[in-house]
């Protein structure tokens, strides 16, 4: 047998797991799935030594294969992370049980009652890169909705996914559900990967990619199944002419440098050219002092001899880094028009006193998320009151925006009649 077949048969056997899994899970109670999150919970506080011991080996194998500062933040995990996640699963847990939810219901006049009911998505394909948290968060999502999950993790991150991993299964078993529930990839290989996009039809329901542009156009272009797709994050902050200097200040420094590796976090600084004189340059000059690189355009070059002249590629550049390019445009206006050419529709932030203006830019700008006076950096499920998310989606049908519980669920309709015919 060939690795490519014994890597079929593996995921094939996975894939037939997990549907007889889903079907426990169907009719299990939320009382049961939420003991089952508690359970995961307290696994992850109890194996914390065991989990950081797994990624330091992720770590160390990382660094020495010459991996950038953004990916070895995704891939790193210290005390407070795990804990941060175990938070996560018991947030989850506290959340309404979506299964079962009436979303909406009525009466014909011939007398037939409907009702159109959430119901889990089924089983649950979820490929992702660098983030191990992404297997607690997936896994976690996944079975608070019903659905079974399939992981493959990336191979940078094999090592503390397989640790995390055991936790959700153990506390999975301990509410006497299948372990099968939320199974992880064995392989690194990427031929497993390709059995999950058009090899596993009669398994897998729907795919959610999670990582860089190369993975996501492999998906798109292989995917058999439905994907909920998550594409970069070319975030932007816009400071109006009418926006109060310290909060913009305060935003932009936390938009591009909380966490420069979050899909959130603020590539490009559009500021309004009416504002140039008494904003532009304590920006520019704040984000130089943070250490972050800024790349600009004329009027921002000339601020300070240390910004980068901008080139085009700048204005399509997700960075995930400490860079920014800054640029000025004609109002609120001419912010819209620039996200709306170079935008991924991803997160979107104006700041501005000016109520008006911001109304404006939260109806023009056709992003997944759009904020007034607030950092990009709250794309994130738990930031909206989901526990956590599996991604952030640009999509336009079915899920946009963080991707939580409500999100990995569809609906059916229920009718009810007393013996009605159609004439």
């Amino acid at each position: 047998m060939t690795t490519d077949e014994a890597i079929a048969q593996t995921m094939q056997q996975l894939g037939r797991d997990a549907v007889a899994a889903q079907r426990v899970l169907s009719i299990s109670s939320g009382e049961q799935r939420n003991r089952a999150l508690h359970a995961i919970a307290a696994s992850l506080r109890l194996h914390r030594a065991a989990i950081l011991a797994a990624n330091e080996r992720d770590m160390s194998a990382a660094i020495a294969a010459g991996l950038g500062r953004a990916a070895l933040d995704r891939l790193q995990l210290d005390a407070a992370r795990i804990d941060a996640m175990a938070r996560g699963v018991e947030e989850i847990a506290a959340l309404p049980d979506p299964i079962g939810t009436v979303l909406a219901e009525w009466t014909r006049p011939n007398g037939l009652r409907f009702q159109r009911v959430r119901v889990p998505l089924g089983v649950i394909g979820i490929v992702y890169e660098s983030r191990p948290n992404v297997t607690c968060d997936a896994g976690a999502l996944c079975l608070k909705a019903a659905n079974a999950a399939i992981l493959r993790g990336g191979s940078e991150s094999h090592h503390s996914s397989i640790a995390i991993h055991a936790c959700l299964v153990e506390g999975v078993s301990a509410a006497g559900l299948p372990d099968a529930c939320i199974q992880l990839v064995p392989t690194t290989d990427r031929a497993a990967v390709g059995q999950m996009l058009a090899g596993m039809t009669d398994f897998i329901d729907v795919i959610v990619p999670r990582g860089g542009k190369s993975l996501i156009a492999r998906v798109q272009q292989e995917a058999r199944v439905p994907v909920i797709g998550h594409l970069e994050g070319l975030c932007h902050v816009y400071v109006d002419r009418a926006a109060n200097l310290e909060m913009a200040r305060s935003i932009v420094l936390n938009a591009k440098l909380r966490r420069t590796g979050v899909c959130g976090a603020a590539e490009t600084l559009l500021v309004d050219a009416a504002a140039a004189r008494t904003h532009l340059a304590p920006l520019v000059r704040e984000l130089l002092a943070a250490g972050c690189e800024v790349r600009g355009d004329a009027a921002t070059c000339a601020v300070d001899s240390r910004v980068v002249p901008a080139t085009e590629q700048d204005w399509h550049a997700e960075y995930l880094d400490a860079i920014i390019a800054v640029k000025l445009v004609d109002g609120v206006q001419g912010a819209i028009g620039h996200i709306a050419r170079y935008g991924s529709d991803h997160t979107d932030s104006i700041v501005t006193d000016d109520v008006a203006t911001a109304e404006t830019f939260l109806a023009r700008v056709d992003s997944a998320i759009v904020l007034h006076n607030a950092s990009t950096q709250f794309a994130d499920g738990g930031e909206f009151g989901m526990g956590a998310e599996i991604g952030i989606s640009t999509d336009r049908f079915h899920a946009r925006g963080p991707v939580g519980v409500e999100q990995l669920t569809s609906y059916k309709y229920v009718v009810r009649g007393s013996g009605q015919v159609r004439p």
